[in-house]
């Protein structure tokens, strides 16, 4: 990418565009000095069911927010007796693998989006299956993450348990669900779908063991309607970079955008490796 760059072309990346944040820093300095129009997939706000959140988020729906819980993941088959269906690189951490480096940016750009700037965190990755079989069948040594469990503060004073596993079975309608509780309503939203429940439909448990819960809970939650076209979610944002290119505007979502991914995804091993609460500094960028 960097020769590009200094090649003066316009670039439009994956991520993570680097697995350090020195390097991604490089690219976003080498881009901004080269006066290109450079961009980094956030395609994960394209989502319908993202787009119907953020509309809530922009009306006021949900008072003031209190926390979000993000539960992503599947269950990736071993590759033995069932072919598995993800790249064998991807367990490999001397190959780029690894569910963090591959999903916190991800999770960064979403959820900065939503509810502002991350403030601090504290992450415990690990790797639940340490042995796999790769696409010619042959087993190998799983030396990179397959779960990772987060719990984020931003500088709102929210915080967000962020759960993201390829070694869990799904028992959730789908395989992204974030959920959102605030003083007035919560939603939950996902790929496609994304349901509210104001107050005045809340219900009012009693915990009691003893006997049958009689409240059917989700049932008293609303389904946000699909009162407008989604498209898909890459082109969409293919179109509104091509656009800014040829008219040689900076894309919203650029290399230095894509620095923040790195840089949460660095600060989630280095939690996890340290044990410890990190604060999310400025990139100074």
């Amino acid at each position: 990418m960097l020769r590009a760059i200094e090649a003066g072309k316009h670039v439009y990346t994956e991520k993570p565009v680097a697995e350090s944040l020195e390097g991604a820093l490089r690219l976003a300095r080498a881009a901004k000095a080269a006066g290109i129009t450079h961009g980094v997939v956030h395609d994960k706000l394209f989502l319908p069911g993202v787009m119907k959140l953020h509309r809530l988020m922009n009306e006021g729906l949900f008072g003031r927010v209190l926390s979000v819980r993000l539960e992503f993941g599947y269950w990736v088959f071993e590759g033995d007796g069932i072919p598995a269906q993800r790249p064998s690189w991807n367990y490999r951490s001397e190959e780029g693998g690894g569910i963090v480096l591959d999903m916190f940016p991800h999770w960064q750009y979403l959820l900065t989006d939503l509810f502002g700037p991350i403030s601090a965190l504290y992450a415990r990755n690990t790797t639940h299956i340490p042995r796999r079989w790769d696409e010619a069948g042959r087993p190998y040594d799983a030396t990179a993450d397959d779960a990772a469990y987060a719990v984020l503060e931003f500088a709102s004073g929210a915080f967000a348990s962020v759960n993201s596993s390829w070694a869990v079975r799904v028992n959730r309608r789908e395989l992204l669900e974030l959920q959102v509780d605030g003083t007035v309503a919560s939603a939950v939203a996902g790929l496609r779908d994304c349901a509210v429940q104001h107050r005045v439909s809340t219900p009012m448990p009693v915990w009691n063991p003893d006997l049958p819960d009689p409240i059917e809970y989700q049932a008293l939650w609303s389904d946000v309607p699909d009162n407008m076209t989604f498209d898909n979610g890459f082109k969409v944002e293919w179109e509104l970079f091509l656009k800014c290119a040829a008219e040689g505007r900076p894309f919203a979502w650029d290399l230095v955008e894509g620095a923040k991914g790195v840089q949460l995804a660095n600060l989630a091993l280095q939690s996890s490796a340290e044990g410890r609460r990190l604060e999310v500094p400025p990139l100074g960028i």
